[in-house]
């Protein structure tokens, strides 16, 4: 058949705002491919198995980063060794970073996929433009953005607001970093105990960490690039193990905007293919582009398989990239207390 296929995430925040979203897509996509929803895991798989069986040409994705990473993992499996096809993120969530750092346009599900379908019909998959990248395999999920400490800390207290967004993002660091700057505690700043072994041979000591990072997009959402190196390496991933304060870590918020490194007195910087976490207290509480999740006993990563990703739908445009925030605010200019 080939074709167009789309996954939608009828749970996804923006798309539970918006229940028609499945059947405007569809009726956008025509006879060009089929939309499908994934309810749960189990209808996940079998839509996998559905579009491989199909061969469709391009895997549409409409959620955010964590549908993205959901729908990801549950392709991969089903599809094995056998390669995934190009891959369309349709930004159908509140959180879509990974889109960000590659390059894919803005715009909505239905504007996306309705110039997806004009590029697809010049000369099916081979007029799409894509960039490649691997994925990072974490336990038995795959995905493109790691974290723990901090980064937990702070995805949780993101997750506190009922409705979760961009700018409360936003609001969410810059209320951490005030609190940081003046001595305040805040739940924010959570930290991480542990030591990693990487490949090669290389081991961070057992010790106290702002928060272990790896990806392999160079970008952990707002515009901030602090795997600068992700991509140079080709089945390498980009972790960071940040050992400094987390009033030093604000004060070089600056230079991860630039994709600076932080240097050696704030961070162990390596590129691996394989990594394994031992927290002192026995669970690894780390989130997975966007996800919360909980590991008990050491937490394997390792790179996960290479993927295409659309990242231009329309000749003659490039898509925009970074974020629509300015940065850095007064209240984290270096020299500033």
């Amino acid at each position: 058949m080939g074709g167009i296929g789309v996954v939608l995430n009828p749970r996804s925040r923006q798309n539970r705002r918006d229940p028609a979203a499945a059947s405007r897509l569809a009726r956008t996509l025509g006879d060009r491919g089929v939309v499908r929803t994934a309810r749960t895991r189990e209808d996940l798989a079998r839509i996998a198995e559905d579009f491989r069986k199909l061969k469709i040409d391009v895997l549409g994705i409409s959620g955010g980063d964590g549908t993205n990473h959901i729908t990801l993992t549950g392709f991969l499996e089903v599809y094995s060794d056998e390669p995934l096809p190009p891959i369309a993120f349709l930004r159908g969530g509140t959180m879509n970073t990974v889109a960000n750092a590659v390059g894919v346009p803005r715009g909505k599900p239905d504007g996306l996929l309705s110039a997806l379908i004009a590029r697809y019909n010049e000369r099916g998959k081979a007029s799409l433009r894509v960039v490649e990248r691997n994925t990072m395999r974490i336990d038995d999920h795959y995905g493109f953005i790691f974290g723990t400490g901090a980064i937990h800390g702070y995805m949780a207290e993101y997750y506190r607001h009922p409705e979760p967004n961009p700018v409360h993002a936003a609001s969410t660091l810059y209320e951490a970093s005030k609190n940081v700057m003046l001595g305040h505690r805040t739940p924010v700043a959570e930290r991480w105990e542990g030591s990693v072994e990487l490949s090669g041979g290389v081991r961070l000591p057992m010790r106290d960490y702002l928060c272990i990072a790896a990806g392999t997009v160079d970008q952990i959402g707002l515009g901030f690039r602090p795997f600068y190196r992700s991509g140079h390496v080709p089945g390498r991933f980009h972790i960071l193990g940040i050992h400094t304060s987390a009033l030093g870590f604000v004060k070089k918020l600056p230079d991860i905007w630039q994709a600076r490194p932080m240097g050696e007195e704030h961070t162990y910087d390596h590129l691996a293919e394989h990594a394994i976490l031992e927290a002192r207290s026995g669970v690894v509480r780390y989130v997975l582009d966007g996800d919360l999740h909980e590991h008990h006993g050491p937490l394997e990563m390792r790179v996960g398989p290479r993927v295409q990703i659309v990242v231009e739908h329309k000749a003659g445009i490039r898509p925009p990239g970074g974020s629509t925030f300015t940065f850095p605010p007064p209240w984290i200019q270096p020299g500033n207390s």
